[in-house]
């Protein structure tokens, strides 16, 4: 019998991976994709042992997807970073599930420094990134390294093609 967690988890992948590749059109009405060899497909990458490389490539982000019901989202976070350099990307995100909602309103969890440089490559203040990309701060204690940012996955699915189309702040006003 499989086990029902990594059932679970993979499930929740997949369902990032359907939405994401759904929202951004990679996909046709059967959700197969319209061009298998395009390099921006959002996918569910084999894993390579100790070097894991994230559980959903969706260039520029590694996801890090987590279908748990107790959330350790600093922890987690520093694993997506280690998982998007092992895999060569330059950022690294955590899409946690929450129970009784579809895939849009799962949560996407920013590091303070890939917030920092995801807006600076949108070219946007820190107010115009909240307020576009609806994401709110959590700000647990003195260490800088637990505090972290989070939107909806639907957002983030907004901000991924804005980064993806090379989209700047001064531009889309």
């Amino acid at each position: 019998m499989a086990n029902p967690n990594k059932t679970r988890g993979t499930m929740w992948e997949s369902a990032v991976r359907n939405f994401l590749n759904a929202f951004l059109d990679l996909v046709d009405d059967n959700g197969f994709f319209r061009d298998p060899f395009d390099g921006m497909n959002v996918r569910r990458p084999a894993q390579e042992g100790a070097r894991d490389i994230g559980d959903v490539h969706a260039v520029p982000f590694i996801l890090e997807c987590k279908d748990v019901k107790n959330p350790a989202v600093p922890t987690w976070i520093r694993q997506a970073t280690v998982e998007a350099r092992h895999a060569g990307f330059p950022y690294g995100v955590v899409v946690h599930k929450v129970r009784g909602l579809g895939v849009r309103s799962g949560r996407v969890h920013f590091d303070v420094r890939t917030w920092t440089r995801t807006r600076t490559a949108l070219g946007l203040s820190s107010r115009d990134m909240s307020e576009r990309y609806g994401f709110a701060a959590s700000l647990r204690g003195l260490d800088s390294d637990r505090w972290y940012l989070t939107t909806t996955v639907e957002q983030f699915a907004r901000l991924l093609a804005d980064i993806r189309a090379g989209v700047a702040g001064r531009a889309v006003r």
